[in-house]
């Protein structure tokens, strides 16, 4: 797994976290935001319209309405990223990346709405008379790439284990486990099971399950976020100052939070900016495709309300709750993974300022005085008795640390290399207290409110709807990615060999999920943001085609240039 681990680091040192890559998303976002003359702020009221059934017609071409689609493409964004994502970028980023988040959705609405009209208006009608649709089919019938529609198509099929499928099962046993104590192979063999009964069923039955969990998780979901932020409402004005403060020069040390980059809390801030909303993946014009409408650009007006909903509205509420309660600087005790740890030769104290800052130095890469520590620890009911070095988890200098073997507390030696637990001292847990990340610092932070303890259970609940629902949409964006490549024989193959995948990841290590995830968006973005870009003269057009047909036609045209 550490091999594994490693080989995903690297991979995404090279893709999402390197430094062209927000650059690039963002980049086509702004292109297409200052070529389509701010479609997002424009068209705004009219795409409201479009989804209320305006430009409604049953008699037009596909699977489902237009609400369906945007429930079906919601509930594939609205999932982890929204409450394990947000945790993760304040936790890698600070305040200053939930900045980050807000301009890749605001950027990303123009991005989503091209992207869904040109997949729209080359989709096609796959063998069993379902509407088969997405980024694929444009690259193939209109750019006449072959090679880049495969590449993207194979791309989709990872994708929907790497985004769509495992992180969200990781994440769903996690919150379960550490709140009803659930074990992780009970919580993913149950839904494994409700997930092929849904999605066996194909579109029609994934449209009709998303339009009814969808509306009612985010107001479950709101609910309980609006009991922290009232309870807490002194510091929400900090929160937003802290927000904006940063943006453009990194995150202060806070607590046990030892500070990060404007780099740093600029390209996490994008990446899972992306990972939430999806805008420019290429993933919603697949669900967006099976839509009732002969206007391509229609349907392109109603995808643009997506990242709004799901990134300026929801994963705004969840990082002001987090920034609110505070719960993103204080130390909890958990297990740690070995993924998130590492031992340093020498003492040191996140109190003491020119330790934090040595600390600080050495997990951004640019500190050459810390260096890892090696040697035998020796462990006397279950602590560790010597003197001389530092144990950091979760970027965070951990305390009351405790070492158990199977469930007992150990005494004995253990042997450390270059900073990690060697041979089979690896199979120690290891407990003490720490920053928490993901769904977990999520979970924590909504106990911070009027309900207390209780509150955790409106972000146990809404995940567990939020990455169930994420999961079924994405099993809808692989199984037609397989339509594609293989046909529709491939199909049930397919959704098995999904549902076992679902399965296994409930149990994996987290961080080992979220960094194949991380890799999984970005061998599928770039094919999508290369494409849709050739195509952008064809995307004006169709936009100018469109207001010209609404006018003659008598529709509603709030939002007409």
């Amino acid at each position: 797994m550490d091999s594994i681990n490693a080989l995903l680091l690297f991979m995404d040192s090279l893709l999402g976290s390197a430094p062209w890559f927000p650059f690039v998303l963002l980049g086509v976002g702004l292109f297409f935001t200052l070529y389509l003359g701010f479609p997002q702020i424009r068209y705004f009221k009219h795409a409201w319209g479009v989804l209320r059934g305006k430009k409604h017609d049953d008699d037009a071409p596909g699977d489902t309405s237009h609400f369906q689609a945007l429930t079906t493409a919601l509930s594939g964004t609205v999932g982890t990223g929204n409450i394990g994502g947000v945790g993760l970028a304040i936790f890698l980023g600070g305040p200053a990346a939930l900045f980050w988040m807000w301009a890749t959705a605001f950027f990303g609405m123009a991005s989503k709405f091209v992207e869904v009209t040109l997949s729209h208006k080359y989709r096609v009608q796959a063998a069993n008379g379902t509407m088969s649709g997405g980024p694929m089919y444009y690259m193939e019938r209109r750019l006449n790439m072959k090679w880049l529609a495969v590449f993207f198509a194979v791309a989709t099929v990872i994708c929907s284990f790497g985004t769509g499928s495992m992180p969200q099962i990781n994440n769903i046993a996690q919150s379960l486990n550490a709140t009803f104590e659930i074990p992780h192979m009970v919580s993913g063999g149950v839904l494994a099971v409700l997930m092929f009964l849904v999605i066996v069923g194909g579109i029609k039955r994934i449209a009709r399950f998303t339009q009814v969990v969808v509306p009612s998780m985010a107001v479950l979901y709101l609910v309980g976020a609006a009991a922290v932020i009232f309870a807490n409402l002194d510091n929400i004005g900090p929160a937003f100052v802290s927000i904006f403060a940063d943006a453009f020069t990194g995150s202060a040390a806070s607590g046990g939070f030892l500070g990060a980059t404007f780099a740093y809390a600029f390209n996490r801030g994008v990446n899972r900016g992306l990972y939430s909303n999806e805008a420019g993946q290429g993933s919603a014009p697949i669900a967006h495709a099976s839509a009732r409408a002969n206007e391509p650009v229609s349907e392109g007006m109603v995808s643009l309300l997506e990242p709004f909903i799901d990134t300026i509205i929801i994963c705004t509420v969840t990082g002001l709750v987090i920034l609110a309660s505070g719960a993103w600087t204080e130390k909890f005790e958990n297990t740690f993974q070995r993924s998130d740890l590492v031992y340093l030769a020498g003492e040191y104290s996140d109190q003491e300022a020119r330790d934090r800052q040595q600390l600080f130095g050495f997990l951004t890469g640019v500190e050459e005085g810390v260096e890892r520590f090696s040697g035998t620890l020796s462990v006397v009911g279950g602590r560790a008795s010597q003197e001389g070095y530092t144990l950091l988890h979760a970027r965070s200098v951990a305390e009351d640390v405790r070492y158990f073997d199977g469930g007992q507390l150990h005494t004995g030696s253990l042997q450390i290399v270059d900073g990690l637990p060697a041979g089979t001292d690896a199979g120690l847990t290891i407990r003490g207290k720490s920053l928490i990340h993901s769904a977990a610092l999520t979970t924590k932070a909504f106990t911070y409110g009027f309900f207390g303890e209780y509150g955790q259970y409106f972000v146990a609940i809404g995940l567990v709807l939020f990455a169930f629902s994420t999961a079924v949409s994405w099993s809808y964006y692989g199984d037609r990615a397989m339509i594609y490549l293989f046909g529709v024989g491939s199909l049930l193959p397919y959704r098995v060999f999904y549902c076992i995948a679902f399965f296994f990841a409930s149990f994996m290590d987290t961080r080992l999920v979220w960094n194949l995830a991380a890799v999984a968006i970005v061998i599928m973005t770039m094919p999508n943001l290369f494409g849709i870009l050739l195509l952008h003269r064809e995307m004006k057009d169709s936009v100018r085609e469109y207001w010209d047909e609404t006018r003659i036609y008598g529709y509603d045209t709030s939002g007409k240039p």
